[in-house]
């Protein structure tokens, strides 16, 4: 019996499971301190009573025979399915219709599993830093080559520098992939590509016969006109990407799950559709995501989830602008936190590490390490606009001292 040896190849545990730790360590020996938590990504928030009530009635509904539901389309509910292409896609003059939609129990896994459909030789292009579920699903299929521990790179992997002084805008690259992962708005950036700039790697993706892998999973927060919410608000982007979208950052569902991933029937590589390609492993892997949820997903759209989602939305971009406004007016270098819940600092002469460790210790605050997201991340430092408005303000109180 052999093992897939891949997995040996990422260095250490995963970046959030490791400040998990580190954190748990720490609330261990200081029992006294009260750590105000802006790291992780996740919402503060209930659900919005609209939603609530939808999952009320899905539950009760699975409690009589004549309207309980078993296993559920395993591409989605057809319901949910025109709710997402008619409000998200349509109405904003996208060409993406139901059967496109392929709904799922959140981004997160899709980013990971979409390198499926792809051979061990395809050569992934990657903004640095992201979100790093793009190069370590893509590492456990054996298709990175190897560690460079000296400079935090994998070999075989093209790195498309997104720093403050290409204004956090990836450049073509010299060597072609075959794969393009962008994140738009960025995480961890907080940064955005305007329609001009995405349009350009739309382009070069028609002309490469490249694939692009398109995270659009913080587009709720996007505030500027020139930024789109889809990809597919560009010309020629049906021919070239794939869209994944998530139910968790726009409507809290980080702890019900739920999301979905949008493959043009247009897209096809070696003769081949993706379209079909996707369906075939969604029905032989995955068995549908659950009614309750996707009932909860169809309330999203309604006139009152959309009202109560905005709401919350303008809450955590509030603590955004708390977190961006006072750390500039403390002298520190900041990003994003516009058309994203995130701010990017500049950490100066100390890594991201130390950084870390500094403001866990001395403000008792965490954040996520730049490093964690790429070699270009280090000497930055991402901070969330998920927390409670009050916590936020204490945070940035809290960091004058130090």
């Amino acid at each position: 019996m052999k093992i897939n040896h891949n997995y040996q190849k990422l260095p250490g545990s995963y970046l959030f499971s490791t400040i998990a730790k580190k954190v748990a360590a720490y609330g261990k020996e200081h029992p006294e301190a009260e750590i105000i938590r802006l790291g992780i990504g996740d919402v503060t928030l209930p659900i919005a009573p609209s939603i609530v009530k939808a999952m009320h009635e899905a539950v009760e509904e699975m409690g009589h025979a004549e309207t309980f539901r078993g296993y559920a389309p395993d591409l989605g509910y057809d319901f949910l399915r025109e709710a997402i292409a008619k409000t998200d896609y349509q109405r904003l003059g996208c060409e993406v219709f139901a059967d496109e939609i392929f709904i799922s129990d959140g981004a997160k896994c899709d980013c990971g599993n979409i390198q499926e459909l792809f051979s061990a030789e395809a050569k992934i292009a990657v903004c640095d830093p992201v979100y790093p579920v793009y190069v370590d699903s893509n590492v456990m299929a054996g298709r990175t080559g190897e560690w460079d521990e000296t400079f935090g790179r994998w070999s075989n992997v093209i790195y498309l520098p997104c720093t403050k002084e290409n204004g956090f805008v990836p450049e073509l690259p010299k060597e072609t992939p075959d794969l393009i992962y962008l994140c738009n708005p960025n995480n961890p950036t907080g940064t955005t590509l305007n329609r001009e700039q995405l349009k350009v790697w739309v382009d070069y993706a028609n002309a490469h016969d490249a694939v692009i892998m398109y995270d659009a999973a913080y587009e709720a927060y996007i505030q500027e006109e020139d930024v789109p919410h889809s990809i597919f608000a560009i010309d020629g982007a049906r021919s070239c990407a794939v869209e994944f979208r998530s139910f968790s950052k726009n409507a809290g569902f980080t702890g019900v799950r739920l999301g979905f991933t949008v493959i043009p029937k247009e897209l096809v590589r070696e003769g081949v559709s993706l379209h079909s390609m996707w369906a075939r492993r969604h029905g032989t892997k995955y068995n549908g995501a659950p009614y309750i949820q996707q009932k909860a997903g169809l309330a999203v759209y309604g006139d009152e989830g959309q009202r109560e989602i905005r709401e919350q939305i303008r809450y955590y971009m509030r603590n955004a602008k708390v977190i961006y406004e006072g750390l500039k007016k403390l002298g520190y270098e900041v990003f994003g936190g516009v058309n994203s819940p995130y701010v990017w600092l500049h950490t100066g002469e100390r890594s991201s590490w130390e950084f870390f460790d500094e403001l866990l210790d001395k403000a008792h605050v965490v954040g996520t390490p730049g490093s964690g997201f790429g070699p270009e991340g280090e000497h930055y430092f991402r901070l969330t606009g998920f927390g409670s408005y009050e916590n936020t303000v204490r945070a940035v109180e809290r960091m004058k001292g130090l």
